[in-house]
């Protein structure tokens, strides 16, 4: 990890790419994008860079100076990238309203959002799980929700119900969406947690960040349906989500695989070659 005035200027025939973020010493995004470089004979260096919280935008203006090719954006940094920094958002980004993914061209800043896409392809091509036709369970309505939210109904899912502490906050998110897609039929609607007990799903989504603190989610095991999954979208620990899902006899997946896939996504965004991402997430869970 570097802090922002010790990063490396640029070398000569070497594109250089960084995640930034506050805090980032935990940052796997390193190792990720070093496998991926390697594997795919790509001549860049990846550090993570630890930001001050109010001198995101300087950082950013400063590595393009320096000749950096583009960044990968982490908390507490998303929102403020995709309303202050980028320039030319993708349709993933807008849907988000958030921004994990930085292409530096010119004059144009890219912003991409490469979370939802990780998730859905960490769902069914590594784990084997169709979301189409499936009812699905998003619990939370933060960035996290958000992020992934426009990805998972894209896939045709029967019902997506999005569940909250809040009830207010699930609801604005199912408004922003009707109002943006106001001709498509998305059967997507907002609960709180009391609301679903007599509800099932064959896909539960943890998004909240209750895994941090090690708090339980007020969600009966009556929501998993047989055969269900219940995924994390938090990774490096069982979560007391994850052990409710497990000892409720669910099968459960954390969010390494989505951590890989959404990085793949981006490093193919900027080099545009895709990585393959199976012997990473295995590398990272052999570690």
């Amino acid at each position: 990890m570097k802090n922002i005035d010790k990063y490396a200027e640029p070398s000569n025939g070497i594109d250089r790419y960084a995640v930034l973020g506050n805090p980032i010493a935990h940052s796997k995004s390193p190792q990720i994008h070093a496998a991926f470089a390697k594997q795919t004979s790509q001549n860049i260096s990846y550090e993570a860079i630890l930001v001050p919280l109010d001198g995101f935008e300087a950082t950013v203006r400063d590595l393009i100076a320096k000749g950096y090719k583009g960044a990968n954006v982490t908390v507490p940094f998303k929102l403020e990238a995709y309303l202050r920094v980028m320039n030319k958002p993708s349709g993933r980004a807008m849907d988000a309203e958030a921004v994990n993914t930085l292409l530096f061209s010119d004059e144009e800043i890219g912003g991409d959002n490469t979370d939802g896409t990780g998730l859905v392809r960490d769902i069914k091509q590594n784990l084997g799980v169709n979301i189409a036709n499936k009812r699905v369970l998003l619990l939370g309505a933060g960035g996290a929700a958000e992020g992934v939210l426009h990805p998972l109904l894209e896939e045709s899912p029967t019902l997506l119900v999005i569940a909250n502490r809040t009830l207010d906050k699930a609801r604005s998110m199912v408004k922003k969406v009707l109002v943006k897609d106001k001709y498509r039929a998305f059967n997507l609607t907002s609960n709180a947690f009391d609301d679903i007990a007599h509800q099932q799903f064959d896909i539960v989504i943890n998004a909240t960040s209750a895994g941090l603190t090690d708090a339980t989610l007020p969600i009966p095991d009556s929501v998993f349906a047989p055969n269900c999954l219940a995924y994390d979208m938090m990774y490096g620990r069982e979560t007391p989500f994850m052990r409710q899902a497990k000892e409720a006899g669910t099968t459960v997946a954390d969010g390494l695989g989505m951590l890989v896939e959404q990085a793949a996504e981006a490093f193919f965004i900027w080099r545009g070659v895709r990585p393959q991402t199976a012997p990473v997430i295995a590398m990272l869970r052999n570690n």
